[in-house]
């Protein structure tokens, strides 16, 4: 039962009330028996710096951070997290003790499902990335750290293939789209195939099987790239995990606790 002694996280967006962050931790909340409860606020474009210098007035201690306010948020916080710093953005932020620390969990979210959902660790692979806005960002630096041996980026605006190959470090090249046949993961961060999309961000037939196919689309579950992918043998998955990883990133960066994934995922399965 909510109480004046009540724990609050809250996400801020806009627009927000479509978010499906507070099933999943309000069902984190009530599987670990902590006395908090998540909600939306839905924040206007440019306000993002505000709602995060609320937190210590309002007491709310944990912030989810949504489109538009990422970039934003990042000269709002008082310290950065390193992946935060790397990407310029944050979709998570911690107040404790007064001061406010943002963080980057969609990397983290990102290996999580790869690793749990389709049992693939990137350590030496070859990756290619569809794409280079912020979810491809985070995918390159997430990925880069985890050992894999290439990181390519395929995208249409050179400058920004660019800017995100870069976060690889040595690891990391801007490629065209033929290097998906050459991959051993190949990772869609665009939004071709969202909402009923029936595009295709690379050619299908240079798809094969050995090769994991990850489209971060989770709605709907299965896209053209995912069903293209599985009919030429291909292991896939779709952005689920990653959704359910990074929340659980950040209940665990809130709470100190260890995340109920399992409920968590059941949250999001029920609501989607």
């Amino acid at each position: 039962m909510v109480s004046a002694a009540t724990r609050v996280a809250a996400v801020i967006g806009d627009p927000v009330r479509h978010s499906l962050s507070p099933a999943i931790h309000n069902a984190a909340f009530a599987a670990t028996g902590l006395d908090w409860v998540y909600v939306a606020f839905e924040v206007p474009a440019g306000r993002g710096a505000e709602a995060v210098r609320a937190m210590d007035v309002l007491g709310i201690d944990g912030l989810s951070v949504t489109m538009p306010h990422k970039a934003d948020v990042v000269g709002a916080v008082d310290d950065l997290a390193p992946a935060a710093a790397a990407l310029g953005a944050v979709n998570c932020v911690v107040r404790r003790n007064g001061r406010t620390v943002g963080h980057s969990t969609d990397g983290d979210g990102f290996l999580w499902g790869l690793r749990d959902s389709l049992d693939v660790d990137p350590d030496g692979l070859r990756c290619v990335v569809l794409g280079a806005g912020g979810a491809a960002r985070a995918v390159v630096l997430a990925l880069a750290g985890a050992g894999a041996a290439a990181v390519q980026v395929v995208n249409r605006t050179g400058e920004r293939a660019v800017r995100a190959a870069a976060l690889a470090g040595a690891v990391g090249s801007v490629a065209g789209p033929v290097s998906v046949a050459d991959a051993d993961l190949v990772v869609n961060a665009t939004p071709v195939g969202m909402g009923g999309d029936a595009g295709l961000p690379c050619d299908p037939s240079l798809l094969s099987s050995g090769q994991t196919v990850v489209d971060l689309v989770y709605h709907p579950a299965t896209t053209p790239l995912l069903e293209a992918a599985a009919a030429r043998g291909a292991r896939t998955g779709n952005g689920l995990p990653m959704l359910v990883g990074q929340a659980a990133a950040a209940f665990t960066l809130w709470t100190g606790e260890a995340a109920p994934v399992a409920a968590m995922a059941a949250a999001v399965t029920a609501a989607d």
